[in-house]
């Protein structure tokens, strides 16, 4: 059975009246539920729930390896590829804020290349590199859905000079327990 919007919004508890029916703070609280639905489902079991939140006419962006989507299924593809090439030791979350029309996203992903590099086009590193990933991204919202994903990813290797970040007091870090 596919996975639908109304399934996700509802395991989530979002509100599923359009813009027009909302107040300005309604429509904010729900563009950062939404995107914290995404980035809660954006694993290998759930991706399904992640890409049940884009609309049809979906448009996913990686500049830095200039990759453009523009179908859920190959985003769905991408993202599995992805969980295929990558394991993540830890996310750092510094600050998320949205509007009535967009959702910023600023974060840290500690992760090590233990799939195929090729499976994820452009990507800079090698088999066994460990990263630290800067992930911005800029999420444009419609009606609740996700119409736009712009995901910034600035590859470091972990503890090169470049890797380097001001991270607030207040971050909120996730470890995952399985890391190789």
């Amino acid at each position: 059975m596919a996975v639908t919007k109304e399934d996700v919004f509802a395991e989530f508890g979002v509100d599923t009246r359009p813009d027009a029916e909302l107040t300005r703070e309604e429509i904010i609280a729900r563009n950062m539920k939404v995107v914290d639905a995404h980035f809660h489902t954006e694993n290998p079991d759930e991706v399904e729930k992640a890409v049940a939140l884009y609309t049809p006419d979906i448009s996913w962006e990686a500049p830095s390896r200039g990759m453009v989507y523009k179908d859920p299924e190959e985003v769905l593809k991408a993202y599995r590829k992805i969980f295929q090439t990558f394991s993540y030791r830890k996310t750092i979350a510094l600050r998320r804020f949205a509007t009535e029309n967009f959702v910023f996203d600023d974060q840290i992903g500690q992760v090590k290349v233990t799939g195929d590099p090729a499976d994820v086009p452009n990507m800079p590193y090698e088999h066994g590199t460990e990263m630290s990933v800067r992930l911005v991204h800029c999420f444009e919202m419609r009606d609740g859905m996700i119409a736009r994903e712009i995901a910034y990813e600035v590859w470091r290797k972990l503890g090169a000079p470049n890797d380097n970040d001001d991270i607030p007091e207040d971050a909120h870090v996730e470890v995952f327990p399985y890391f190789p």
